[in-house]
């Protein structure tokens, strides 16, 4: 693949995905990293859908999370596909409940709220499930909110205002009644 195939690409993924920044990052390196490559050295692409959500995704399988003394009960997006559709199109959410996030690796979050019609606050949570950083995001925000962390491997977001109303703040832990969020989303076997 060739650089201006590369950017192209990152191009594509960044306005279809809700971490945008973070896809062209990383698009854009690997593209520099492959400049050197000989042609005869071509790996295989993976197979990449460019269709944007449309519509909301069913409820997903929940758990329940433990922030501090507080409870809720918290949709899992465990797959890329769930990840990128998260809140979209979806009218409400209930007062004590979430969504909770696997990002799949351990990296500068960046979440937005395109089509999202409910505002939402989300946490961004280190691999040890420790809130690092909260943040409101308004709705049909395009523009992404970054984590100021590069420590983000989970994100949880929640009605706007919730940390706030029940005090939750930087530096608790969140567990699930799985164990850790690592043991949650990557149960031994």
């Amino acid at each position: 693949m060739n650089l201006l195939s590369s950017i192209f690409v990152a191009m594509k993924l960044a306005v279809f995905s809700r971490r945008a920044p973070a896809i062209l990052l990383m698009a854009g390196l690997s593209a520099v990293a492959g400049c050197d490559k000989p042609a005869t050295q071509i790996s295989p692409s993976p197979i990449i859908s460019f269709n944007e959500p449309t519509h909301a995704q069913p409820k997903l399988p929940t758990v329940k999370l433990y922030l501090g003394p507080e409870q809720m009960d918290a949709e899992m997006c465990a797959t890329p596909e769930e990840e990128r559709t998260g809140m979209m199109f979806r009218k409400s959410m209930g007062e004590n409940d979430g969504m909770i996030f696997n990002l799949f690796e351990t990296e500068q979050a960046s979440f937005w709220m395109k089509n999202c019609y409910v505002p939402l606050s989300v946490a961004y949570i280190d691999p040890d499930g420790v809130i690092q950083e909260i943040h409101p995001l308004q709705p049909q925000e395009t523009n992404p909110v970054v984590s100021t962390s590069n420590n983000i491997r989970f994100a949880l977001e929640t009605p706007q205002g919730w940390f706030d109303k029940h005090n939750i703040k930087p530096g608790m832990l969140i567990r699930s009644e799985k164990g850790s969020l690592m043991e949650t989303f990557y149960p031994k076997q």
